[in-house]
């Protein structure tokens, strides 16, 4: 690829990054729940959901479930609903007091995946809810971006752009996808998992940590409502 190119791949993928989603959402919850180290978890599972979608278009199976009203519908609406249902959850979650919240992580089993001291920052007390596990932030991360039909729609129209079909396509499609993983991973930890951290002070009580949980809630939702009403 040639470098000129490349530069409008960065700048267009910046773009795209920047732009608020679910999975914008989605780091700026988890940095204000478990802090700004452990976000990274959700967020390397959006990036796996976005290989996943460069795939796809690569494979050319983006094609058939775009010109699939049917199949297009079914992962729309499979998307909008588990984005309801992240919603929904932590709107109706209660936050558990901070010694429940150590008892919940110590008895979860997960050894492996206990924070050190410090893993939320130096000096931060407990957090007012369970600790969730890594590989269930990420596993999140990945629903979140993946049961998006509107990616695959908008990678083929993207790809194209930055592909040229005379030279070896593999190359290509391996530096699209390196290039737009290594910029949503720098926007997304380093912008609103950073911008939502400035913000923790609030989970650090049950009344803050409630209205965090309602407002995160009420945006899943709307981004659910958009993703099923919107064409």
């Amino acid at each position: 690829m040639a470098f000129s190119l490349w530069l409008t791949l960065l700048a267009a993928c910046l773009v795209i990054s920047f732009t608020p989603g679910a999975g914008a959402i989605n780091t700026m919850g988890n940095a204000l729940n478990y802090g700004f180290r452990r976000a990274i978890w959700g967020i390397l599972g959006q990036q796996a959901a976005l290989i996943v979608h460069i795939a796809v278009v690569a494979l050319g199976v983006g094609v058939l479930v775009a010109s699939s009203p049917v199949l297009f519908a079914v992962i729309r609406y499979a998307g909008a609903a588990y984005l309801a249902y992240l919603g929904i959850r932590l709107i109706l979650r209660r936050p558990a007091p901070e010694a429940e919240g150590i008892e919940a992580w110590e008895g979860a089993g997960d050894a492996d995946d206990a924070p050190a001291p410090d893993a939320l920052g130096p000096g931060a007390p407990a957090p007012a809810v369970p600790l969730e596990s890594r590989w269930s932030m990420f596993r999140r991360g990945l629903w979140v971006n993946l049961l998006n039909p509107k990616a695959i729609v908008f990678f083929l129209a993207f790809l194209p752009q930055f592909i040229r079909t005379t030279d070896p396509l593999l190359p290509q499609y391996a530096t699209v996808a390196l290039t737009a993983v290594a910029v949503d991973i720098a926007v997304m930890w380093g912008f609103f998992a950073v911008a939502a951290h400035g913000f923790r002070r609030f989970t650090r009580t049950p009344r803050g940590q409630r209205t965090i949980d309602v407002v995160f809630g009420a945006l899943f939702l709307a981004v659910a409502v958009l993703l099923a009403v919107l064409h």
